[in-house]
C-alpha cells in the first residue's frame, strides 16, 4: 500500500507508523484508518515492536469531522464495524509489543487508539481526553472497554461525563497509561523503550500478551492452564536456551526473537 496519511519505517527490529496529517492534528478519516491497520499487520511480520505516534504536537485529535464528513450523512454505526473495529483488533492482535507514544492531544477516537495498545508512554505535555460528549456522542473504539479496566469505573465514568484533559502525568498516576516523561527527553525515551523489546524474548512477550487480556474472564484453573500452555510454547524456544545459558554465564542474554 502507498501511504498517504501515515508515514511507515521499520528500524533495529523497530516499526514505527506515524499518524501524518498535522493539518487536522491527525485525525481519523477512512483512508487513515485503513493504512494504520495494514501497517500493524506488516510490523507484525517485519519487526519484534511496533511504535504509533503522531507528527507536530499532535498524537490524533480523533474523527476527522471535516471535509466530506457532515453529522447528517456520518453512519457512525457502520464506521466503527467497517473501519474502527478491523483496525483496533489488528493493534489488540498484533503478535509483537505495541507501543503509544503519545506526544500531545489524544482525544476522543484518538485517545481509545491509544490505550488500544500493550504500553502507553506520554510527553508530560500530552492531554487525554474523552471529548465525546462535547458533540453528543459517548466513547467508542474500544473506550469503553479499555478505561473502566485501567482507572476503575469512577474515574473512567467521570472522564467520559465531564470530557475533561487529563494530563499525561495524572493519567500515569490513575493507571490510564504506562508513563510519562518530561517533554524535551520524550523521544529519547521512547525509543530506547522500542529498542529495549526489540531485543527481547518476542515469544514471551507474545504469551505474556496472551495470558493477561484472558485473565479478566478466566477463572483460577482456566489462566492456570494457559499459562502453563504458553510458558510450555516459552520453553521450546530458542530466546529460553539462551536466557538459561546467560544466566549461568553471568553475562547478557542476545536474545534472537525465536
Amino acid at each position: 500500500m502507498q501511504y498517504e496519511t501515515i508515514t511507515y519505517a521499520v528500524q533495529d527490529a523497530v516499526a514505527v507508523v506515524t499518524l501524518n496529517r498535522p493539518k487536522v492534528k491527525n485525525a481519523l478519516n477512512t483512508r487513515m484508518r485503513a493504512e494504520i491497520t495494514h501497517a500493524v499487520l506488516a510490523a507484525g511480520d517485519e519487526a519484534r515492536v511496533l511504535v504509533i505516534t503522531g507528527t507536530t504536537g499532535a498524537f490524533c485529535s480523533g474523527q476527522d469531522l471535516g471535509g466530506n464528513v457532515s453529522a447528517a450523512t456520518l453512519d457512525v454505526e457502520r464506521v466503527l464495524h467497517e473501519e474502527y473495529e478491523p483496525m483496533l483488533h489488528a493493534i489488540h492482535d498484533s503478535k509483537i509489543p505495541t507501543i503509544a507514544a503519545v506526544n500531545g492531544v489524544a482525544a476522543g477516537a484518538g485517545a481509545s487508539l491509544a490505550l488500544a495498545t500493550d504500553v502507553v508512554i506520554a510527553a508530560e505535555s500530552a492531554l487525554f481526553i474523552q471529548a465525546f460528549t462535547r458533540i453528543g456522542l459517548m466513547p467508542d473504539a474500544g473506550g469503553t472497554y479499555a478505561l473502566p479496566r485501567q482507572v476503575g469505573l469512577a474515574r473512567a465514568l467521570g472522564a467520559s461525563l465531564f470530557g475533561d484533559a487529563i494530563p499525561a502525568a495524572k493519567a500515569a498516576q490513575w493507571g490510564m497509561i504506562y508513563e510519562s516523561f518530561p517533554d524535551d527527553q520524550f523521544a529519547a525515551h521512547w525509543q530506547a523503550r522500542a529498542q529495549h523489546l526489540a531485543q527481547g524474548p518476542t515469544v514471551s512477550y507474545n504469551g505474556i500478551k496472551q495470558a493477561l487480556h484472558a485473565s479478566a474472564t478466566n477463572t483460577l484453573e482456566q489462566q492456570l492452564a494457559l499459562e502453563a500452555r504458553l510458558q510450555g510454547r516459552c520453553g521450546k524456544t530458542h530466546d529460553f536456551r539462551e536466557g538459561v545459558t546467560a544466566f549461568l554465564e553471568k553475562r547478557p542474554a542476545k536474545f534472537e526473537g525465536r
